[in-house]
């Protein structure tokens, strides 16, 4: 057995014992593991950034810290923004978004929920200053001909006056 691994101990399914879902990692691995998530540069976001290469749009920026949100692809002149979220840590409304933690739920409930918040205000913000925003889940890389024609569609785009969507 790995260092890192916590033996199960007790019996299962007994009526009057609750039933506690237990992590299978020391919280010393399982800290380390939650550090190595990414939060700018994920396979994901590297993949539509590619992808939008291939249909010929290129020339965007990446995590601009002027703009609200920091948006994952953003063409400056133009006002458009993509936005690539992981489903679970965005509270998508797909299998793997609606998924609940096994474990430290006191957390991680609320953390989706702000991050939910957080997307819907910067989001807010750019439209605001009449940008134009999607959302590309992470779930709709698995359907790349769809998410295809949803870049080429947006990219074509020209926005033009307030609010302009």
């Amino acid at each position: 057995m790995a260092d890192s691994e916590i033996p199960e101990t007790g019996s299962r399914g007994s009526c009057d014992q609750e039933q506690v879902a237990m992590d299978k990692l020391t919280p010393d691995r399982r800290s380390r593991n939650m550090r190595q998530i990414r939060g700018k540069n994920t396979v994901p976001e590297l993949r539509v950034r590619r992808l939008c290469r291939e249909i010929g749009f290129s020339g965007y920026r990446i995590h601009r810290k002027d703009l609200p949100g920091k948006p994952d692809l953003a063409w400056i002149g133009r006002k458009l923004a993509i936005f690539v979220h992981g489903c679970f840590w965005h509270g998508h409304g797909c299998a793997e978004g609606i998924r609940k933690p096994k474990t430290n739920l006191d957390y991680w409930i609320p953390k989706i929920t702000r991050n939910q918040q957080r997307d819907a205000e910067d989001i807010a913000a750019l439209r605001a200053a009449d940008w134009v925003v999607i959302v590309v889940w992470e779930c709709e890389l698995s359907e790349i001909d769809c998410l295809t024609k949803k870049l080429q569609r947006f990219l074509s785009f020209k926005a033009s006056g307030p609010n302009a969507k």
